[in-house]
């Protein structure tokens, strides 16, 4: 429907469209006024549609068509500057609308969306008419669609009716064959079914057999999964002393000559200090003093067991780290749940890590402190303090057994000092050469200051 206001002039401007705009002249008006954006300054543009005057022509189609087709139909100063860019890009359309002629070879819904931005006389009847046209396109091409689908399924159908009927025979002469098998199966069965019994017999015997087979089996399969299990954990540690030995190779010198320079200079240090604490003169020792016998002023092993410390005293640790080239190796979790297990985990490493480190710079021994790492979600962000070595255990490997390793690693003869409560470890480092201290000793020791 086209309405005009008596007494202006009849321009198209005027005219009014009363339905509303098809899908595909709309695609094109979005994409003639994304075309004709980035040609306005953002001060020619409306204030709804300044935010996209930075978007390339596709992404303001695809984000800003809405706004951009709103503003053309709602601003007249918008539509017009939109409609002199579409005249600079395509002028031979714009005159032939302008003289009411549009070219016969032109896109209808290309004629219709020009018609709707520049609005010549008569531009409702040739978006009403594109509108009409692709409607009519469609439809068309939906029967033509329907044809070709009703065409195929109508081969089809013709293909599945042969297909049944020859199915239909082949089965009809399987059914007489099945017939004829099924009587010769059934004498043959009545001939087996003594069969049956005697090999039911058989059978429940060979369950038993089978059963007793079974547990025999899994007994061997459990063994061979312990073994396994054993192999594992001895070829994870073969694996990293061969990393080890490679890395110390790398640099110049091998785990042995490692161990044994620490075992020496454990030696000479022991020696010193037996010198010192013995005061032997610098001469050689006479026969006479190899005769075992008690001297004037000498404690007598009576005197010796009188001052023997308690395993619970915070001395007898001071007493093993004063040891030449002691080593204090730290169960982190089991002291710090033993002595603070309220605090957060994190609180409970940095105190323990503290007082470490006071240890360690009153004693001059080697600390290493070792946490259990295998619920880590992630590595933790520690600073070691002065004198403290800390360790965590990789995915798959206790603490124990990392502890368990770092005894292993030490020479024969060194002193090697173990805190922890847990009683499998302490064992465990005993046989190993190392000297188990309970959890509680230690957290004494730290209170002692």
């Amino acid at each position: 429907m086209v309405e005009t206001t008596g007494g202006e002039p009849d321009d198209g401007t005027a005219e009014v469209l009363d339905r509303p705009l098809p899908d595909g002249v709309r695609r094109r008006v979005v994409q003639i006024v994304s075309d004709g954006f980035g040609g306005l300054t953002v001060a020619e543009l409306p204030a709804q549609l300044r935010q996209y005057a930075r978007f390339t022509p596709s992404r303001r189609a695809k984000f800003a068509g809405n706004a951009m087709a709103a503003a053309l139909e709602t601003d007249p100063l918008f539509r017009q500057r939109i409609a002199e860019k579409l005249r600079e890009a395509q002028p031979e359309l714009a005159t032939a609308l302008d003289s009411a002629a549009p070219p016969p070879a032109a896109d209808p819904l290309d004629v219709a969306a020009a018609a709707y931005v520049l609005r010549p006389t008569g531009w409702v009847k040739l978006v009403t008419a594109a509108g009409e046209e692709a409607l009519r396109a469609d439809a068309e091409r939906a029967d033509e669609e329907s044809r070709v689908e009703l065409e195929r399924l109508r081969e089809e159908l013709a293909q599945a009716r042969g297909q049944t009927r020859a199915e239909t025979e082949r089965l009809r002469t399987e059914l007489e064959s099945a017939k004829k098998e099924a009587e010769s199966l059934h004498r043959k069965l009545r001939g087996a079914h003594s069969d049956v019994k005697r090999g039911e017999a058989a059978l429940r015997k060979l369950h038993g057999e089978m059963d007793a087979l079974r547990a025999d089996g899994q007994a061997q399969v459990s063994a061979a999964e312990s073994e396994t299990r054993r192999l594992k954990a001895r070829l994870s540690e073969a694996e990293a002393v061969l990393e080890a030995t490679r890395k110390a190779a790398r640099e110049g010198r091998s785990v042995e000559d490692m161990r044994v320079r620490l075992l020496l200079d454990t030696v000479l240090d022991a020696a010193q200090g037996l010198r010192r604490e013995l005061a032997l003169p610098p001469l050689s020792v006479r026969p006479a003093e190899t005769v075992d016998a008690v001297e004037p002023g000498r404690m007598t092993p009576k005197d010796i067991a009188a001052r023997a410390l308690s395993e619970n005293d915070p001395a007898i640790l001071d007493q093993l780290l004063a040891l030449p080239q002691a080593h204090l190796v730290v169960d982190g979790y089991n002291v710090t749940k033993t002595g603070y297990p309220q605090m957060p985990l994190e609180k409970q490493r940095l105190r323990l890590l503290g007082q470490l480190s006071q240890l360690a710079a009153q004693t001059g021994a080697e600390v290493t402190c070792v946490f259990d790492g295998a619920e880590l979600a992630a590595p933790v962000l520690l600073a070691p303090p002065r004198g403290v070595r800390v360790l965590f255990s990789k995915p798959g490997v206790t603490a124990d057994e990392l502890i368990r390793q770092l005894v292993r690693a030490e020479p024969p003869g060194r002193p090697v000092i173990v805190a922890s409560t847990d009683r499998e470890v302490a064992d465990g480092i005993a046989k190993a050469g190392a000297r188990p201290v309970a959890s509680a000793v230690l957290l004494k020791r730290f209170s002692r200051g």
